[in-house]
């Protein structure tokens, strides 16, 4: 297999060097290449592409924000990390929809080689020649629906106020109902109607409301043939199992970061399948026809269709999306996550778990073998078999 390639920037040729020094141990498992500054990077990229690029945020000339932009337009299947000690709030608003992954400067070694072994594992995913089969019959993949794409804009300015979100929503009539509709369901728990994008916003804070949109769009301009899945029932799994995820995260870790991201991922975890039905739908009768007849899931009868996996497509089209590294994790390995390289509770395993436990309560909804939490999750969860826990903190969503 040809090694993976990792390209790290940054003016400070000692900053450089400490990262040799601090990866050497990774040398079998990838090629490191360094560049002192954002043009430098350009012109190595010119010669051979990266998988992953590591930047510094402040730089002369070109600074890490505006390298990582024409990194995304020139070569979107990179991963994108910015690596910095200027953490600040505008730092990072030129940044959303731009990094994959936001890191703190110095970095502790072992969270840096983390990190960095499991965006090679996502590329291992994204970069083989199933999912470029599979794509390819796709032809086009959707761009990033219009209101998330304006929500993603307003982001960058370090001067945007709830207002100025609540706002973009309210643009379209169609979207502030399904919002507040959605906000007011069961599934957030909250004691008081909500009546304004806005006092939403507030309530369950910008990254909830962003999932919510993007999920929305995504559902409602996606025509899904009826007799393959109900589109209904579809949006209602996703948005269940990200609740779970999120319920799941909430017992299992107080790091605001892996919760939130569980949320989104769940509510976005079956955006391949969408993708996939829409566009190939006599192709997906034939995968539902299998799956049924061969009692197998649904993800081995892609397999042997597509040579490739909804899960896949999903994980791709999130990462030319713009969305961070974690939730590209867990929309990619929700189905293989023995193959997901992590030392303590992830996104990717509460999507997983939220997704058995789902179809654990709707088996009727299952096409083929019923799907079930994969032993290897108790490994880094504790050792120990929480199934009977976690199904227990989500029978609400069955009730």
């Amino acid at each position: 297999m040809t090694k993976k390639r990792i390209l790290f920037v940054d003016d400070e040729p000692n900053i450089l060097a400490g990262l040799r020094r601090m990866l050497r141990s990774m040398r079998k498992q990838c090629e490191m290449s360094f560049a002192e500054s954002g043009n430098e990077a350009i012109a190595l990229f010119e010669e051979s592409s990266f998988d992953v690029v590591v930047s510094d945020m402040r730089m002369p000339g070109m600074d890490g924000a505006q390298l990582l932009t024409q990194i995304q337009e020139r070569y979107p299947r990179t991963i994108r990390i910015m690596l910095t000690g200027q953490a600040d709030d505008e730092a990072i608003l030129r940044t959303v929809g731009v990094v994959h992954q936001f890191l703190g400067k110095p970095c502790d070694p072992d969270r840096l080689r983390g990190v960095l072994t499991k965006a090679l594992a996502l590329q291992d995913l994204l970069d083989n020649e199933e999912l470029k089969t599979l794509v390819s019959q796709i032809g086009s993949l959707p761009s990033i629906p219009t209101v998330y794409s304006k929500l993603q804009k307003a982001m960058r300015d370090p001067e945007v106020s709830i207002d100025n979100v609540a706002g973009i929503i309210e643009q379209d009539i169609a979207m502030s109902a399904k919002v507040l509709h959605i906000v007011n369901s069961a599934f957030f728990g909250l004691y008081t109607k909500i009546e304004s994008p806005s006092r939403a916003v507030k309530l369950l804070g910008l990254d909830t409301v962003k999932a919510l949109v993007l999920g929305v769009e995504v559902f409602t301009l996606t025509t899904i043939p009826e007799d393959l899945f109900s589109g209904e029932q579809l949006w209602h799994h996703c948005m269940t199992v990200g609740a779970m995820a999120k319920t799941i995260a909430l017992n299992e870790t107080e790091d605001q970061d892996i919760i939130n991201n569980a949320f989104l991922a769940g509510i976005l975890h079956d955006i391949g399948k969408l993708v996939i039905v829409s566009t190939l739908p006599d192709q997906y009768r034939e995968v539902k026809r299998i799956a049924q007849s061969e009692n197998i899931p649904l993800r081995d009868a892609e397999f042997r269709v597509f040579k490739g996996t909804h899960s896949a497509v999903g994980a791709y089209l999130i990462g030319l999306w713009g969305f961070t590294s974690p939730v590209m994790e867990a929309i990619g390995f929700h189905h293989r996550i023995g193959e997901y390289p992590a030392e303590g509770f992830s996104p990717a395993h509460a999507v997983h778990i939220a997704n058995a436990i789902y179809y654990l309560n709707r088996p009727e909804e299952c096409h083929g073998e019923t799907i079930a939490v994969d032993s290897s999750v108790f490994v880094h969860t504790g050792n120990q078999d929480k199934t009977e826990e976690w199904m227990a903190l989500c029978s609400e969503y069955f009730e």
